[in-house]
C-alpha cells in the first residue's frame, strides 16, 4: 500500500519545508538539473507530489498516490496520473526520462518500481534517482529520528551502494552520479561522486539494444 496517509494531512507542512529550507532545496534542484537530458526530450516524475521539482525542471507529467499532493500539483500545470511507482499507469518506450526525488523511500518495492521506469523508457532514456543518503551524517539523524516526523516513520532509508545495486537488479546500466548537501560546505556545491554529500543524484541508463 502506498504509503500516503501524512501526505493526505500533511500536504501544507510538506510545502513549508522547501520555504524554511531554501538554500537545500535549491541546490538539491541544481544537482539534478546537472544530469538531466536536454533538448526535446519528455520526462515524467514518480511522486511528483506538489511539483516542487517538476514545474522548475520544465518536466510536464507526473504520478502521485496522494490526491491531496496531487491537487497542488495540477493547479501548478502539471498532468498528474493516480498510481504508484510499482504500477506505472503508461505503456513501454513512451519516455525519454524519469525522475525519482526522495520517492524511493516510500515505495514498497523499490526494484519492481526500478523496472517499472524501465519498462517505460524509450531505449537509451535514463532514470534520475535523488534521496538522501543512510550513509550520511544528515541520514543517520533521519533515521534515528524518523519516529518523531510527520512524513519518515514508516519510510525505509538506503544507501548509495544498495540504491546501484537495486537499480543494477532491475536492468539499469551504466551511471553518473552527483551530490550536495556536504557539511561544513556554504558554498552548497555540487560534486561528482557520492561519499561526502548527503543529497545523492544517481543517473542510471535503459541499454540500447
Amino acid at each position: 500500500m502506498p504509503k500516503v496517509d501524512a501526505f493526505e494531512k500533511y500536504s501544507d507542512a510538506y510545502d513549508d519545508w522547501f520555504e524554511k529550507n531554501r538554500e537545500a532545496y535549491e541546490v538539491e534542484l541544481k544537482a539534478v538539473q546537472q544530469l538531466l537530458p536536454v533538448g526535446d526530450v519528455q520526462g515524467m516524475e514518480i511522486g511528483v507530489g506538489s511539483g516542487k521539482f517538476a514545474v522548475p525542471l520544465g518536466i510536464k507529467i507526473g504520478v502521485e498516490p496522494s490526491e491531496q499532493m496531487a491537487v497542488k500539483a495540477k493547479q501548478l500545470g502539471i498532468e498528474v496520473h493516480s498510481g504508484v511507482a510499482e504500477e506505472l499507469p503508461f505503456s513501454a518506450d513512451r519516455f525519454d526520462f524519469v525522475l525519482m526525488v526522495t520517492t524511493i523511500c516510500f515505495v514498497d518495492d523499490i526494484v519492481q518500481s526500478f523496472r517499472e521506469a524501465l519498462r517505460v523508457l524509450i531505449s537509451g532514456g535514463c532514470i534520475l534517482v535523488g534521496f538522501v543518503d543512510m550513509e550520511s551524517e544528515l541520514g543517520q539523524k533521519y533515521l534515528q529520528n524518523r519516529h518523531k516526523s510527520k512524513f519518515y516513520q514508516q519510510a525505509t532509508f538506503f544507501s548509495t551502494r544498495e540504491v546501484l545495486d537495486h537499480l543494477e537488479t532491475a536492468g539499469f546500466g551504466a551511471t553518473e552520479i552527483k551530490q550536495t548537501l556536504i557539511p561544513g560546505d556554504t558554498e552548497k556545491t555540487v560534486l561528482d561522486g557520492f561519499g561526502e554529500g548527503a543529497f545523492v543524484v544517481i543517473k542510471a541508463v535503459k541499454d540500447q539494444f
